[in-house]
């Protein structure tokens, strides 16, 4: 029997071009924005066109089904999750429909990405101004939702100030409304309500740069228009769905610079502030030592503000920045105009949004309170009050924002699982509420109300003003169709908890989760959805490869561990470890551990992936690669004695077909050549080198039998620097394969044995040259023996090559190569071991140029499996290949790892070298050193 929501879910599909879902992925995938709240929605709409939307209005109109338009799903205070149907506005309404530079206008729909518009208007020296931290995933249509701000609001202002016009639709139907300054098109009775509370209207409204919560009736005044399009920015989808926008673009600085000052503390910061503002800086924002973790190339104090100016050349940005650093009382202070600098020195500060969510001793901290503002001349005595109450109710945070406009970030490390904690998070939020209306504040400054501060709004407003709230929601959605419990008839702050669902003991797990306390759904919980893994553009970072690849919601991180975290609380996806919503979603993940570094709060979904396989297929017959490829390490020395019959069966012809059809491997595939002679071989068969202090080499998997000739190179490297490589036993091995086919019995099974070969070389420094296998012995390894103290101690032995020669052997001069370098820097190695000793080698060797970031798209057993083939070669070309064919003559393409250079080789139909290779052969050449 169909129930209500099947009902409804078929009417849908009959009327809308777009996409219906209702099925138990889309729900999971939508029941949290960046918030701490969590809605279960009845189905996700992802309309093509304006059309569309008007036909899901209709049809949940006929329903009595709420709607809830979400654009990137980054909102903080809830505002973005609902319980009807969720309107997805940023699957397919991305079009820019028009961009003229002669009136500085754009014309967009609401799933427009911001970075989308700017990288449009660009070419004509102009941007839109509203820039927040989201900027890479955030929609035009969320930023009028929450009237979106940003760092550059002292000079650009908020959305709500660059919007020209807006079409939109109401729940009750009818036809588009197109609002802007006057009354011609706003819903019936909107001018008798404005008329009838001018005086209210006039006195009810804070004066500050950043007041957001509430409704703008201020917008309504005769004098100002009147302006409902302004009225409707930062209504947070309540009132009615934005089909279209035209924008207002500003011209863009064509030179920058940064001033960045430093104060004793946050207070003498956010008190210098408002007197940089004269000045007319583009940004003044502030944070404290508290939330940077590495202040190193940071002048001294113990905060700093970042006050970014413009010009229309590099001299006059600069001389612009001096000036105030001149005039800033500070203790310290320096001027940059190296662009690379301000670009690591801002993502510290648009990475803190997911930062903040860990206290330095690894502890939670969460939204709620993440953007109250206060007139900037107040804001040293609020911050000061502010640490106050923290103190106060024993909790802690790390405020940092734009100073310049009063608007503060935190987060606050509440305790929202059990009952004490929740009901300190209430009383703490009422207490805040009351401190920042004291000071002539605004409870929301960038981010709207949402659920989390919307009940508090009678203290910052009063009753009357809260009224008319009400009555304006009704004049535009009578029937409360449209996010209903949001802004007007708020639902309470402490109900909807996200935390609430989860298991209330830890779920039995084979890894250790050493950073959340051995509990698999803290682990999970780490991602707060902010959604750095959904950038589309490639860049230096690795994160998320596959959703580059696939552009869907379930292939990013944040995508995984909403699904993980539905998995644990049961009520959406009920079938727990054996879920095919979360197998699926997972199957596409390279396991290329991006995020456990690009991602600000660290989540490891390649550990997690690893987990869930563990769990999904035990006792199980499990997928014909988890046996091929999980086994590798077993299946290459029973073969390496046959390695001339093995290849000659094994490249082409019905038997490898054959091989690749059995193993599950994808049949565009060229299967590996064994190498004739192991490294182990080669070692045991040369003459003993001259005696140097010993250095123990990891013979990998990969190294050993598929490319022994990266070890030879090493040693021969080593040896120049005065070391006597020496392997260990037979019989060692990370156990690699093991954990990325989730195969976690074996893979311990392996590593005990390792541990135990390694008998009297644990502990010494370890030189381990394929990326994946150093990445599996420092993090997996003791995360999947935890008890084991001899886990611990490998794992700290593990170097690179280049590590190895900068540590132990700093004097060592590499010969100089002089020539540039293409190719990328292993994801593993990006994520878990970096590469900074890498670039001070290949510096010192007279390599020059970058390596690309990104995913090579192979990640040992993920590309070789059937079913990864367009993924794996879309990551290829994400920016590993388009480096490689953009390299000139003579340039010499590096890839550490095995699956980076069988990728080139078969995508690209070029050889990579490892670094050691490449090093050696300039030694045989007899290239003098530098110097």
């Amino acid at each position: 029997m169909a129930t209500p929501h099947t009902d409804l879910t078929r009417a849908l599909a009959r009327a809308v071009h777009g996409d219906v879902e209702s099925d138990a992925r889309a729900r999971a995938l939508t029941t949290m924005d960046a918030s701490n709240y969590r809605r279960v929605p009845h189905a996700v709409v992802a309309p093509r066109d304006a059309e569309d939307i008007a036909e899901t209005l209709r049809v949940c109109r006929e329903h009595a089904t709420p709607v809830v338009p979400r654009g990137g799903g980054t909102s903080i205070a809830g505002q973005a999750t609902g319980t009807g149907v969720v309107l997805d506005l940023a699957r397919h309404m991305r079009r820019i429909l028009d961009l003229n530079p002669a009136s500085r206008t754009a014309v967009v729909q609401p799933g427009v990405v911001l970075d989308d518009l700017r990288a449009a208007a660009a070419p004509h020296g102009l941007t839109f101004g509203p820039d927040p931290s989201t900027h890479s995933r955030c929609t035009l249509g969320g930023m009028i939702g929450n009237n979106s701000c940003g760092a550059h609001s002292v000079a650009w202002g908020t959305t709500a100030d660059n919007i020209r016009s807006l079409r939109v639709l109401r729940y009750g139907g009818g036809e588009t409304l197109h609002l802007g300054r006057g009354l011609p098109d706003a819903p019936p009775g909107l001018h008798d309500f404005a008329g009838a509370h001018l005086a209210l209207l006039r006195t009810g409204f804070p004066e500050l740069p950043r007041r957001i919560s509430g409704y703008a009736l201020d917008a309504l005044l005769p004098e100002r228009g009147p302006d409902p399009a302004r009225a409707l920015c930062g209504s947070e989808g309540t009132l009615a769905v934005v089909t279209e926008a035209t924008v207002s673009l500003v011209e863009t600085p064509r030179a920058r610079a940064l001033a960045v000052l430093g104060y004793a503390d946050e207070a003498a910061a956010a008190e210098a502030a408002p007197g940089l503002l004269p000045y007319g800086p583009l940004t003044v924002e502030g944070m404290a030592a508290d939330l940077v973790r590495e202040p190193a190339g940071l002048p001294r104090g113990a905060a700093w503000l970042f006050v970014e100016t413009g010009g229309d050349t590099p001299a006059e940005a600069r001389d612009r920045a001096a000036r105030i650093a001149r005039a800033a009382d500070t203790l310290d202070g320096t001027v940059v105009t190296d662009p690379a600098t301000m670009r690591t020195l801002w993502r510290v500060r648009e990475d803190a949004a997911g930062t903040a969510t860990r206290m330095p001793d690894g502890s939670e901290a969460w939204p709620g309170w993440e953007d109250c503002a206060v007139p900037p001349a107040r804001l040293g005595p609020y911050l000061r009050d502010f640490r106050a109450l923290l103190a106060e109710h024993g909790l802690r945070g790390t405020p940092y924002g734009h100073f310049g406009d009063g608007c503060i970030h935190v987060r606050i490390d509440f305790d929202l699982r059990t009952e004490q904690g929740v009901a300190r998070f209430r009383r703490f939020s009422e207490d805040q509420a009351a401190l920042v209306v004291g000071h002539g504040g605004s409870l929301s400054g960038e981010h709207g109300d949402g659920q989390a501060r919307a009940e508090l709004l009678p203290r910052m407003y009063g009753d009357e003003m809260v009224g008319l709230f009400t009555r304006f929601k009704d004049l535009w959605d009578p029937d409360g169709g449209l996010n209903p419990g949001i802004l007007a008839r708020p639902a309470r702050l402490d109900e909807n908890l996200r935390f609430a669902v989860l298991p209330s003991r830890p779920v039995d797990v084979a890894f250790g989760y050493p950073h959340d306390g051995g509990d698999f759904s803290a682990a999970v919980s780490r991602c707060v959805g902010v959604a750095k893994c959904r950038t589309e553009k490639a860049g230096p970072d690795v994160m998320c490869p596959s959703f580059r690849a696939t552009g869907e919601e379930e292939h990013s991180t944040r995508g995984r561990a909403r699904l993980l975290h539905e998995m644990l609380a049961g009520e959406v996806i009920t079938d727990g470890w054996r879920s095919t919503e979360v197998r699926d979603a997972l199957d596409l993940c390279v396991s290329c551990k991006g995020c456990r570094s690009d991602c600000p709060v660290g989540v490891d979904m390649a550990t997690y992936k690893a987990e869930f396989l563990h769990h999904h297929y035990r006792g199980r017959l499990r997928p014909a690669a988890h046996y091929a490829m999980g086994g590798l390490p077993r299946w290459l020395r029973a073969a390496a004695p046959f390695a001339g019959v093995v290849n000659a069966l094994a490249r082409t012809g019905p038997l490898a077909a054959l091989a690749k059809r059995l193993g599950g491997i994808e049949p565009r595939r060229r299967l590996p050549v064994l190498a004739r002679q192991t490294l182990r071989a080669w070692a045991r068969s040369r003459p003993a080198p001259a005696a140097g202090p010993p250095v123990v080499l990891w013979p990998d998997t990969f190294t050993d039998h598929l490319s022994p000739e990266v070890g030879r190179a090493a040693v021969r490297v080593l040896e120049s620097a005065g070391r006597t490589p020496v392997l260990p036993a037979p019989g060692v091995c990370c156990g690699l394969t093991y954990v990325t086919t989730g195969r976690l019995d074996a893979a311990r099974s392996v590593m005990r044995r390792t541990l135990d070969r390694m008998g009297p070389l644990l502990g010494e420094p370890l030189v381990v040259l394929e990326p994946s296998c150093a990445a599996t012995l420092r993090t997996d390894l003791p995360e999947l023996l935890p008890g084991d103290p001899r886990a611990a101690a490998l794992a700290a032995s593990v170097r690179t090559l280049a590590q190895y020669l900068q540590e132990d052997v700093p004097e060592w001069t590499p010969p100089r190569l002089d020539r540039p370098v293409a190719g990328q820097t292993h994801c593993h190695q990006h994520a878990v071991l970096g590469d900074a000793a890498e670039r001070r080698l290949r510096e010192k060797a007279g390599l020059s140029g970058e390596l690309s970031g990104g995913c090579c798209g192979l990640a040992g057993n993920f590309g070789f499996e059937k079913g990864h083939w367009d993924v794996s070669v879309a990551c290829a070309e994400d920016q590993l290949l388009p480096s490689v064919r953009a390299a000139g003559p003579g340039t010499e393409v590096l890839a550490d790892g095995f699956s980076c250079r069988t990728q080139l080789d078969q995508l690209g139909g070029r050889r990579a070298r490892h670094l050691a290779e490449v090093l050696a052969e300039g030694l045989a050449e007899g290239l003098a050193p530098e110097g």
